[in-house]
């Protein structure tokens, strides 16, 4: 697809649920969306709607075909308008999802989404829906063509799928088995982020720390740690998330060591009960996880450590629901992602006996949040009058306008709102990327607040790079109908493989 004057170019969105991976999948399905030509929406509706799905939550499939339904009568007034339909839900409804909405002109997987704007084209020239779901990664995500979300931050994959079997994850069915990125590959591609004025990467995998399983090398995911902070200019190094059953102690020697490895950890807790990380098929226990969050915060005390939760797993009793509250309060989480189980189609635990109670499974959920929110407040007001650096981020502070204050992240990933207040340095604004010292005055359970005067301001590439970005938008190329070749770039370049 190409444009010209007399014909523009056509529009896209890509709508995103779920997941950091479906998040880093999405900027790779604008990067090609892009390199094929189209341009982004911006204000009326796209000619092009991708929905980039999830299929973790029990109501997945409810929202997929009410968004499809609200799309439908949206096409039907708009000449031309294609949808489009990835991610984990369409791996696993395939052809169900053409069957139930007809209306929808492509779907596409976990594993093949470098073939988006082909398939497109072929829908539009067949006027037929394209089906096509591989069963194994066709080629890695990361060697894609992608537009950031951010010019000062990014997503690095180091892997896809995992090995694991817990009960209540649908993932490794959809996502397969890991597949590991040679480290080479992961630093070139995060050096050419840097040379691009990228300050700040997350490592990202399903089990990030299980890195180099598939090439046999345990210690390949510490050894990565290290490299990253051998690259000039990188500022910021951050990783999710991790398995507790592979948390080694060379992992955290690693954090501990490396400056540009940031004293964050988001550290997976599901349960807090033997019982029910048995039932869920969790290869750890309590006292291992608990052991893991000592020796982290002894090598590195400032650590933030936050989690994810699940509350009312089948047969999860009042003794093993305290067990969790018990951990949340001795593990001092700054933060939690809290969920109340659901049953998904496809896992074992759909068919566990001893279903919970919704009206039980709510109460447990409304206590875990209560405790959360009390264990974090009290973790944030340990950084009373504290000062900090904070990388300036876009869009992260709802109320900003209103309450006149600028917004960014800690080293510890905490988000912090600080008043646009100038008058103790020379600089008199700052863009997202630059760095900014400030005082923290106030606490919340899910922020910090400066109000104070800005101390100082590191004016960065990343905030150069934001600049670039904003006032001068790349121009699209073009795709053709199928040629093997569409949309995949040239390798990245060779780069020492770490260790």
């Amino acid at each position: 697809m190409s444009a010209t004057a007399e014909t523009p170019a056509r529009t896209y969105e890509v709508k995103t649920h779920g997941c950091q991976m479906n998040v880093h999948d999405s900027e790779r399905l604008s990067g090609l969306m892009e390199e094929a030509g189209y341009v982004k929406a911006a204000g009326s509706q796209a000619d092009v709607v991708v929905l980039n799905t999830c299929a973790v939550r029990e109501n997945a499939d409810n929202k997929l075909y009410g968004n499809l339904g609200q799309l439908a009568s949206v096409k039907a007034a708009t000449p031309g308008m294609q949808i489009a339909v990835g991610g984990c839900l369409a791996q696993k409804d395939r052809e169900t999802i053409t069957t139930k909405a007809p209306w929808v002109d492509v779907v596409f997987g976990t594993h093949n989404i470098g073939s988006l704007p082909v398939l497109l084209e072929r829908a539009r020239f067949a006027e037929e829906a394209q089906v096509e779901i591989l069963e194994s990664l066709s080629v890695f995500p990361s060697t894609l063509p992608t537009r950031r979300e951010s010019a000062y931050a990014a997503w690095v994959s180091v892997s896809v799928g995992c090995n694991n079997t817990c009960t209540f994850c649908i993932v490794p069915a959809l996502r397969g088995k890991e597949k590991d990125r040679r480290p080479g590959e992961i630093l070139a591609e995060i050096e050419a982020l840097v040379a691009e004025g990228v300050t700040e990467i997350t490592l990202l995998g399903q089990n990030v720390n299980a890195y180099g399983v598939e090439f046999g090398d345990r210690q390949a995911f510490s050894q990565l740690l290290r490299a990253c902070g051998e690259v000039e200019g990188l500022e910021r190094v951050r990783f999710t998330s991790p398995h507790p059953a592979e948390f080694t102690d060379d992992v955290i020697e690693a954090m501990a060591e490396t400056p540009n490895v940031m004293p964050s950890l988001h550290m997976p807790l599901q349960s807090g009960s033997d019982k029910v990380l048995r039932d869920m098929r969790r290869s750890y226990r309590q006292s291992k996880y608990l052991g893991i969050i000592e020796r982290v915060r002894a090598a590195i005390p400032d650590a933030a450590i936050t989690t994810d939760i699940i509350v009312g797993f089948p047969g999860e009793t009042e003794e093993d629901f305290q067990a969790t509250l018990d951990v949340v309060r001795a593990a001092r989480f700054s933060s939690a992602y809290t969920f109340q189980y659901s049953k998904r189609p496809g896992t074992p635990a759909a068919t566990l006996d001893d279903q919970i109670a919704p009206d039980v499974v709510k109460d447990r959920y409304l206590r875990l949040a209560a405790v959360v929110d009390e264990v974090a407040w009290a973790e944030g007001k340990t950084l009373l009058g504290r000062t900090l650096e904070l990388m300036v981020s876009e869009g992260e502070g709802r109320k900003d306008v209103e309450t006149k204050r600028l917004s960014g992240r800690a080293p510890d990933n905490r988000l912090v709102h600080f008043a646009a207040d100038f008058s103790s340095v020379v600089e008199s604004s700052v863009r997202p990327g630059d760095m900014v010292t400030v005082s923290v005055t106030y606490a919340a359970p899910h922020h910090l607040v400066a109000d104070g005067p800005i101390l100082a301001v590191r004016r960065t590439r990343a905030g150069d790079a934001w600049e670039r970005r904003t006032s001068s938008p790349a121009a699209p190329t073009g795709v053709g109908l199928g040629m093997p070749t569409v949309g995949v770039p040239a390798p990245l370049p060779p780069a020492p493989a770490c260790g």
